[in-house]
């Protein structure tokens, strides 16, 4: 009963498959080989447009340095109070953007609101130079609540970003949950909506260790391959990355594996709703969030179920409760969720 992130899922067996094929003989480094130049067509295949792709090896990465290169030094990066880059990357961003800073908005569900993101940039404005410059706006897709942005939710956002030359950038680590929920394309929630740089993650899908950064303006993108050897994430054996994205690819795979983790969560939130253990927000990716009473908590973590207690800002659970966040993978069986099931009606 794992339900405590889809990073504790295994690797998926075609994404294995491809590494143990791209593992054959020699191979040119640093992103000169077949298998690189394979992804970046697909990327602008899937994208239906011309991009530049890089690959790094893990979120933080991705998250940080896309957004280094579309905010100076003396930039503010707009996001969510309770968003990953604000909460769970060490302040990585800060580091590779030298001395950017974050700030957090408020904003139900783990979404900011249009409304939010207007009186937040209403603080800017008429203190040049003592004070720091608003720079771009960040959002999660799919949120760090489970919720997910609607394309006109995302269109919205942009506009005011770009009313105040604010670069878009949306962390995509469950990019693909996202995606087949909404019953969308690639495109249609990301540069047709106005997003500039995309970081795109394979690691919760299914992948070992790959992301990606998308840039839909490749002059946005100037250099940004030496800023990613400088902070140390070019990886020289680079085909590992580029198979394992090939493969994730390939055939929609990455969309199927996005579904099933996707119906997993919708098959634990009937359930547990139908116990009386209502979700606290829309499942609407692969996170499940619910108060639990803390004897329940005990019980389960007793009987080895493994999940993360949360806390929120925005909620009032009382002292016997506790939030909890249950995540499901492509690899999480139905037999895990009726055991967990089973485990609270007793």
């Amino acid at each position: 009963m794992n339900f405590a992130s889809d990073n504790t899922a295994p690797v998926a067996p075609a994404i294995l498959d491809a590494l143990v094929e791209a593992n054959r003989g020699f191979a040119l480094g640093y992103g000169n080989d077949d298998w690189t130049h394979a992804i970046e067509r697909r990327f602008c295949e899937i994208f239906e447009r011309e991009v530049a792709a890089f690959l790094v090896p893990t979120g933080t990465a991705s998250n940080a340095l896309a957004l280094a290169q579309v905010t100076p030094p003396w930039g503010v990066v707009l996001c969510h109070s309770e968003s990953h880059i604000a909460t769970d990357e060490c302040g990585a961003p800060e580091f590779f953007g030298n001395g950017l800073k974050l700030v957090g908005l408020s904003g139900d569900g783990g979404k900011i609101s249009p409304d939010g993101l207007k009186t937040a940039l209403a603080g800017y404005g008429g203190h040049s130079p003592h004070q720091v410059i608003p720079s771009a706006l960040s959002i999660t897709q799919a949120t760090e609540a489970g919720t997910i942005y609607r394309t006109n939710e995302i269109a919205s956002l942009a506009e005011i970003a770009r009313m105040r030359s604010l670069a878009v950038h949306m962390d995509g680590a469950r990019f693909a949950n996202a995606l087949v929920r909404l019953n969308a394309t690639p495109a249609e929630i990301t540069w047709r909506c106005g997003i500039d740089v995309l970081s795109f993650g394979a690691t919760k899908g299914g992948a070992l260790a790959a992301e990606a950064v998308i840039f839909f303006d490749s002059e946005v993108a100037a250099f940004f391959g030496e800023r990613r050897k400088r902070g140390g994430h070019l990886l020289s054996k680079h085909r590992y990355i580029a198979a394992q994205f090939l493969a994730y690819l390939a055939d929609d795979r990455w969309l199927a594996l996005a579904r099933h983790a996707n119906a997993m969560a919708d098959k634990l939130a009937a359930a547990l709703t139908g116990m009386g253990l209502r979700p606290v927000w829309p499942v609407e990716a692969n996170l499940v969030f619910v108060v639990l009473p803390r004897v329940l908590d005990a019980k389960l973590k007793a009987a080895g179920a493994d999940y993360y207690v949360r806390s929120s800002g925005t909620l009032q659970i009382g002292p016997d409760n506790v939030l909890v966040r249950l995540v499901t993978s492509f690899a999480t069986g139905e037999e895990e969720i009726d055991r967990f099931v089973n485990l609270c009606r007793l």
